[in-house]
């Protein structure tokens, strides 16, 4: 009987323990998505940032927000983030709810020198939003990756915009600039998106069924890509 009791007793401690865990969780995981409106929005006030002709061309935007260099060490863990993919076949409708994405440095290039990075990726065709929104992708292997060209003159037409199927950027101490993320992995961070949608959900059901329905704390994100590129261009 005293067994029982003990087992029951501990049952009671160990439930509200989880659910406050899991509270917790799905807190950091809105304000992950807050903190990528926040970047998005400051990265698109400025003119020479991301060139008009990109944004208006690309399937999905990823921001991962406040990277640091421990993030990025060979072997090391991960920066967290957000994508935001146009809805709709083929990426033609507005923007739609974010997938809870994962970036795992897999170089020595991808360390940063120790301060707080921004990370914005533009995905440019179907293939690169259908790959990353189903399964890991290596950068610069599985899907093409180059350096954004940046500034509202730069042209869309350039080889090396055609070639890629994602272009990456970094903003790190207010500078904003192309960088290479060759060799690290991205991957949808299935856990996350389970708790803000439900055990069911999977990144291109998120995406494209409208039964996931964005969470409060995304809509200064939506809504500023939305504002910015209301629909793909071709």
């Amino acid at each position: 009987m005293k067994v029982l009791t003990y087992l029951v007793a501990a049952l009671l401690l160990i439930v509200p323990a989880t659910l406050a865990g899991a509270a917790n969780d799905k807190e950091k995981d809105e304000d992950r998505i807050e903190n990528a409106g926040t970047v998005i929005d400051e990265i698109l006030n400025v003119p020479d940032n991301i060139p008009q002709d990109l944004l208006d061309k690309a399937r999905c935007v990823v921001v991962l927000p406040s990277v640091v260099k421990a993030a990025f060490v060979v072997g090391g863990s991960y920066g967290r983030g957000v994508m935001v993919c146009r809805t709709g076949e083929h990426f033609r409708r507005p923007w739609g709810a974010p997938v809870m994405m994962a970036l795992e440095g897999g170089s020595v290039g991808l360390q940063i020198g120790g301060q707080a990075t921004d990370f914005v990726i533009l995905v440019m065709n179907d293939r690169g939003a259908s790959s990353v929104l189903h399964s890991k992708v290596k950068l610069g292997g599985d899907a093409s990756i180059a350096a954004g060209p940046k500034g509202r003159d730069a042209s869309a037409e350039t080889d090396v915009t055609l070639r890629a199927e994602m272009l990456s950027y970094s903003r790190s101490r207010g500078v904003f600039a192309g960088i290479s993320l060759e060799g690290s992995t991205l991957r949808p961070d299935n856990d996350a998106n389970k708790k803000l949608y439900g055990q069911d959900a999977t990144p291109a059901e998120i995406i494209a069924e409208s039964k996931f329905h964005a969470p409060q704390a995304a809509h200064k994100l939506i809504a500023r890509l939305q504002k910015a590129s209301p629909q793909l261009k071709p």
